[in-house]
């Protein structure tokens, strides 16, 4: 049994509510998670991700059950057992349990117990017309696909052949994957590891493995000692995009841009023998480049600076290859995070888009020519993708577009040769361009 199976469950729809007001106030899901009680955590955790999941159904049926919107806490609170309840095979409690914890939450908090029979009153009133309602809202796309309207529209516009099943694979829990440190094993002897702790698992790509069932770090065996890092698959062709066949010095200068936390950075030194700069303008992230570097015996120079800032950080010394894995809307972990629909607005792509752009042109001067460039975002859009390389290559006559996977989507067959071992459609969505500089 779960630890956390043990905690009252209107103790963690407390907590849930919580999140989902913070989230929904502009306060990312990690951090809003990462504040609440450890021993609640795992628990609130797990009913977040799935009320974020369905949010927008949740948000089209509070409408119909109470068209004066309520206060903040009392909505979130509404809202977290509607999306709960809407889920009908999928929901993790039955209905009667729900709909009793719930009003045992709102009792039990001081500012919200006056609402307690409000609240009780609305989702007894759903459970009664539950088939009506869910017909009524099923004609909003929003509630239907559980995205702003924004996102609806831009996906469409974007993918019109694929953007149902990217919407879908948002909403589809992502699995745990593995990336094996083949400098201490080999994939084949890992299986065998897992196989022996009780732990399903298949190979996945080059060095990964995908377990049947997640589970935590803690269990999964050599995960201290190095053996493994947990990395979505479709990340773990940053490595061998950028180093495979490229000549130079030994060891090969390598600059990691935007490196936090530090498993592109911990695959490429994984991958071959490089002097590797790793870069976060973030201090606190690049405890964590450290902290995973240690894990797995191996050595970078970690520089919290901006990558766009050169004076900062930047030693004169040019580099073979620079992995630029660049900020951006995460439009392609959204199944990993489901908080970043709701947090995102679409100004933020042409903010993001310069950020890229601006990254991209302060460190390709820093390239040896001969040397390559490998721009990646965990993005589906456009803007941060294809229109990003091609508007670069416009302006930069050295460069040369290497062959490259370009976008990779959720839920779909990669096309990429190499890439396409997937046919269960495991891969977060990612962007991906290999640019090398010409001699010339």
């Amino acid at each position: 049994m779960n630890t956390h199976s043990q905690i009252p469950l209107w103790r963690q729809l407390q907590a849930c509510a919580r999140v989902l007001q913070a989230i929904l106030g502009g306060a990312s899901g990690t951090a809003a998670i990462g504040a609440v009680d450890a021993a609640l955590r795992p628990g609130v955790q797990a009913l977040s991700f799935a009320v974020l999941r369905s949010l927008g159904r949740a948000q089209a049926l509070r409408c119909l059950l109470a068209p004066r919107k309520p206060s903040a806490p009392v909505d979130a609170l509404l809202c977290s057992a509607l999306a709960l309840l809407s889920q009908e095979s999928e929901a993790p409690y039955d209905a009667f349990t729900l709909v009793n914890q719930t009003v045992e939450a709102a009792k039990k908090t001081p500012k919200l117990k006056a609402q307690a029979p409000f609240i009780n009153a609305c989702l007894r009133r759903f459970l009664r017309e539950q088939a009506t309602l869910l017909a009524q809202v099923a004609l909003d796309p929003v509630a239907r696909w559980n995205h702003p309207a924004w996102w609806l529209a831009r996906t469409q516009a974007e993918w019109p052949t694929h953007w149902q099943a990217l919407l879908e694979a948002n909403n589809a829990q992502a699995p745990m994957v593995l990336r094996v440190n083949t400098r201490r094993t080999s994939v084949a002897d890992y299986l065998k590891k897992l196989q022996a702790a009780g732990l399903e698992a298949q190979p996945l790509g080059l060095v990964g493995v995908v377990l049947q069932h997640a589970s935590a770090v803690g269990q999964i065996p050599g995960f201290a000692d190095g053996l493994v890092s947990v990395q979505d698959s479709a990340a773990q062709w940053a490595a061998p995009l950028l180093l495979t066949g490229l000549r130079g010095q030994t060891p090969l200068q390598v600059l990691d841009a935007c490196a936090a936390p530090g498993g592109k950075t911990a695959h490429l030194l994984e991958f071959a023998d490089v002097a590797l700069t790793a870069l976060d303008i973030d201090a606190e992230r690049c405890q964590r480049i450290y902290d995973n570097l240690q894990r797995l015996g191996l050595v970078a120079r970690i520089v919290a600076a901006d990558a766009a800032d050169l004076p900062s950080w930047w030693t004169g010394q040019f580099f073979d290859a620079i992995l630029l894995d660049a900020p951006c809307s995460g439009s392609g972990v959204v199944r990993r995070h489901p908080d970043i629909r709701w947090l995102r607005r679409p100004t933020d792509m042409a903010q993001l888009a310069r950020q890229q752009a601006r990254l991209l042109a302060v460190l390709w001067p820093l390239l040896k020519p001969g040397g390559r460039l490998l721009y990646g975002t965990c993005s589906v859009f456009h803007a941060e993708g294809q229109d990003q390389i091609k508007a670069f290559l416009g302006n930069n006559n050295n460069a040369i577009l290497l062959p490259s996977p370009g976008h990779l989507l959720p839920g779909q067959v990669a096309q990429w040769p190499g890439v396409d071992d997937n046919p269960n459609r495991e891969h977060d969505g990612f962007y991906y361009a290999l640019l090398e500089k010409s001699a010339a």
